[in-house]
C-alpha cells in the first residue's frame, strides 16, 4: 500500500506527479508512511522490514528536484522488494522534507531516528543540510548521501556516492580550455558550503589549465533578481561562467543570462545541472550551456536503458524528467543493496565498513567506492534545446 500525505511532520507536500494514478504498478514497492500518526514504532511495522528515511527537498530552490527524487527512490525500492528485499527484509520507505529552516529538518531527523524506528537515513539535499543532519544523527544509524557534492566528507556513519570536483569539474575545465580556448573564468554560486568548497578546488584547476579567474560571487539562496550579477559578468568579459547555483536559482539566472544577450558570446559550465533544471530554463535560453555529470538521461547503456524503461512504465511518459539529482536516489538504494550483500548484515558497523570500498552498478553503470570516495565515468554534455547532447566521457 502506498499513501502520501504530510511528509515528514512538516509542511504539506504535493505527491510526485504520476505516483497516485499509477500506484498499482508499484504494488511491490515501499510503504510511504506519514510519521507522527500516533502509532508506536513497534506497532507500525514488523521487524522483518527495513525502514529507510529518505530526506528529500520539496521546497525552496532545490525543491524542483523533489518529485523526481521521490519517484526514483520508489522505483528502486519496488525493484529491490521484488527481488526479496535487502537480506530478506522488505524496504519501507519514509519520505521526509529536507527543505525549510535547517533547525526544522534537524528535528525531523531526530524524531526519525529516536522515535520513528528508522534503520537508515538517505538524503539528496544541499550540503548545508547534510552537515546539520550528520551532526544530529551522530553515527547512530548509517546515513547515505546521494547527490553531487564538494567532497571530503569523512564523518563516521556517513557514506557518499556523488560526484566531486576533482573528477567532475577538472576534466571539463581542461576540455573547454583546449577545445574552446577558454582562458577567462567567472565563478558564481549559491551561498553555502558546496559552492564555497567547489570553487576553492576549481580555482586550482583553472590555474593549472593556464586560465585565470576574473570574478567570483556567491548568491543567497532564493535570489531571483540577477541584474547586478549579470552587469558584473558583462564588465569582467569572461570566456566562461562557471555556475554553481542550485535548482530554481539556476533556472532564473540562466534565463536572465540569455535574455540580456550574454549567451551568444560567453560559454556556461554548470555543475548541478540536469534535465529537470534544463526544462525550467527553456530551450531558448540554453545556447552555449555545458554540463559535466556522472549521469544524463540520454546516456546509452544497458543499465540506463533498463532504468529509463522502468521509470516510464511506473510513472508514465509525462512524469518529472529524471536527471542526475533525482536518479541519485535510485543509486542510493542500489548502493545499499550491494553493500548489505557484501557485509551479509545490516548491523551498522560492518555495513559502514563494507560501504567504504565496493563496486556496485546502477543506472550510471559501474561506480567504484574507494576509501569512501566515489569514482565513475563523467560525461560532458552540451544543452540541445530541452535535452543534452553528450560530447565525451572522462
Amino acid at each position: 500500500m502506498l499513501s502520501i500525505g504530510d511528509l515528514g511532520n512538516g509542511a504539506a507536500v504535493p505527491p510526485p506527479l504520476g505516483v497516485l494514478d499509477r500506484v498499482s504498478s508499484l504494488d511491490d514497492a515501499a510503504w510511504i508512511d506519514c510519521p507522527g500518526d500516533g502509532m508506536g514504532a513497534a506497532a507500525r511495522r514488523a521487524r522483518s522490514k527495513l525502514r529507510i528515511g529518505n530526506f528529500v527537498t520539496f521546497q525552496g530552490a532545490p525543491g524542483l528536484w523533489g518529485p523526481a527524487c521521490c519517484n526514483a527512490s520508489l522505483l528502486a525500492a519496488a525493484e529491490i522488494n521484488k527481488r526479496g528485499g535487502i537480506l530478506g527484509r522488505e524496504i519501507e520507505l519514509v519520505m521526509y522534507d529536507a527543505g525549510g529552516p535547517i533547525e526544522d529538518v534537524v528535528q525531523r531527523v531526530a524524531r526519525a531516528v529516536d522515535d520513528e524506528d528508522v534503520d537508515i537515513v538517505m538524503g539528496s539535499h544541499i550540503s548545508a543540510v547534510r552537515v546539520a543532519l550528520r551532526n544530529a544523527i551522530r553515527g547512530r544509524v548509517p546515513y547515505i548521501y546521494t547527490p553531487v557534492y564538494e567532497g571530503g566528507e569523512r564523518a563516521p556513519g556517513v557514506l557518499t556516492i556523488g560526484e566531486t570536483p576533482r573528477w567532475q569539474s577538472r576534466p571539463a575545465i581542461d576540455w573547454l580550455t583546449q577545445v574552446k580556448h577558454a582562458k577567462r573564468w567567472y565563478l558564481i554560486g549559491s551561498d553555502y558550503v558546496w559552492p564555497w568548497l567547489s570553487h576553492r578546488a576549481v580555482k586550482t584547476y583553472i590555474k593549472d589549465a593556464g586560465g585565470q579567474v576574473v570574478g567570483e560571487e556567491f548568491v543567497p539562496l532564493g535570489e531571483d533578481n540577477h541584474e547586478r550579477h549579470l552587469a558584473r559578468i558583462r564588465a569582467a568579459r569572461p570566456d566562461v561562467v562557471l555556475i554553481s547555483l542550485i535548482g530554481t536559482d539556476s533556472v532564473t539566472f540562466n534565463r536572465s543570462f540569455a535574455e540580456c544577450g550574454l549567451s551568444a558570446g560567453i560559454l556556461r559550465l554548470a555543475g548541478a545541472m540536469d534535465e529537470t533544471v534544463l526544462l525550467g530554463i527553456g530551450a531558448d535560453a540554453t545556447e552555449n550551456l555545458f554540463c559535466a555529470s556522472g549521469y544524463f538521461g540520454c546516456q546509452d547503456s544497458l543499465e540506463n536503458d533498463e532504468f529509463r524503461a522502468s521509470y516510464v512504465r511506473a510513472f508514465g511518459p509525462t512524469a518529472p524528467p529524471i536527471g542526475s539529482v533525482g536518479q541519485s536516489n535510485y543509486e542510493g538504494l542500489r548502493f545499499l543493496e550491494a553493500v548489505a550483500q557484501k557485509a551479509q548484515t545490516l548491523a551498522p558497523r560492518p555495513l559502514l565498513s563494507a560501504g567504504k570500498n565496493i563496486v556496485y552498478r546502477g543506472a550510471r553503470g559501474p561506480v567504484a567506492i574507494r576509501d569512501g570516495r566515489a569514482r565513475m565515468s563523467i560525461h560532458l554534455a552540451q544543452a540541445d534545446g530541452l535535452d543534452f547532447k553528450l560530447i565525451r566521457a572522462f
